[in-house]
């Protein structure tokens, strides 16, 4: 599955990000931090992802470091 931008034609809608924090731990949340969680592994931060974002184009996958910030 390849992670992109999300495309023109989808709303726009707040993204899901997912990759890894400083302690090796694997992230996902909503970019503007509405919500999220930790987890043991990429695939179940994709699946998480997944599962709250509805469209693969919506995930993005970071290369540097995120961090679990919920407000």
């Amino acid at each position: 599955m390849k992670l992109a931008e999300p495309p023109s034609r989808i709303p726009s809608t707040p993204r899901i990000l997912i990759g890894k924090n400083r302690q090796g731990h694997w992230i996902a949340r909503e970019q503007n931090g509405l919500f999220g969680g930790v987890f043991v592994n990429r695939s179940q931060a994709l699946k998480y992802a997944l599962s709250v974002g509805h469209h693969s184009e919506l995930v993005v996958e970071l290369t540097e470091e995120i961090e679990l910030d919920i407000f």
